[in-house]
């Protein structure tokens, strides 16, 4: 027996995708806490232990849109079910990469135990120094050894493997801030139409904004 639910309002509409937005920038400011054997990897932790539980709930709260609205009856509906699809999907895929790269992170540095035999580490202040392509002052480079040392790693090890950790950070922030700019977006679109007319399907311009970014780097990557 089929029963015929009246379509959910705008405003609701627009709820879904604000309320999803401000999750998903919520995983930018997440902390975890990290110990002084794993500091190379502090600039990641947050994001990686946040973002399961919001991809879990966007992903309830598209289960909860699809029971209250199984087929979208207005233009509306499908506009904010492709967008909030289209932003669980580049989350869950953007979560997936940082996973990865943490992966390969711990996997290169070994996941040491022990501090490295001293007799394997150049002599300090010389080799040391040489192990670095940037220009450290004498304070950084004795805060990169401090840090180094309580990571069990050699401090050119260390260099690189915190600046994979930076890099693995930066992609994970620009893609939450641009799944939760566009669902912003998306839902001041719905919310601004005076009717439930909301344009969809008269062309790539009337896509969720969500959607033409994917389609978008789709191209780029084509």
């Amino acid at each position: 027996m089929t029963t015929n639910r009246a379509p959910l309002a705008r405003a609701e509409l627009a709820s879904l995708l604000s309320d999803a937005a401000q999750s998903v920038s919520g995983i930018l400011t997440a902390e975890y806490p990290t110990s002084a054997s794993r500091s190379y990897l502090h600039p990641v932790l947050g994001a990686l232990s946040a973002g399961p539980r919001v991809v879990c709930e966007l992903n309830d709260r598209l289960e909860g849109f699809v029971a209250a609205e199984p087929l979208p009856a207005t233009p509306a509906g499908l506009f904010a079910l492709a967008s909030h699809a289209s932003a669980l999907g580049w989350l869950t895929e953007s979560l997936a990469e940082l996973t990865s790269s943490v992966d390969q992170i711990c996997t290169r540095v070994g996941i040491p135990t022990e501090p490295p035999d001293p007799a394997f580490a150049g002599p300090a202040g010389v080799e040391e120094d040489s192990e670095f392509d940037f220009a450290f002052s004498a304070l950084e480079l004795a805060a990169i050894r401090t840090a180094a040392e309580a990571a069990g790693l050699a401090p050119g090890d260390y260099v690189e493997a915190l600046s994979e950790s930076l890099l693995a950070a930066s992609r994970i922030t620009d893609a939450c801030m641009e799944i939760s700019s566009g669902l912003l977006e998306d839902a001041a679109y719905v919310l601004s139409e005076a009717t439930d007319r909301v344009r969809i399907g008269d062309g790539p311009d009337s896509l969720p904004t969500l959607v033409r970014s994917l389609l978008a780097r789709m191209e780029a990557t084509g």
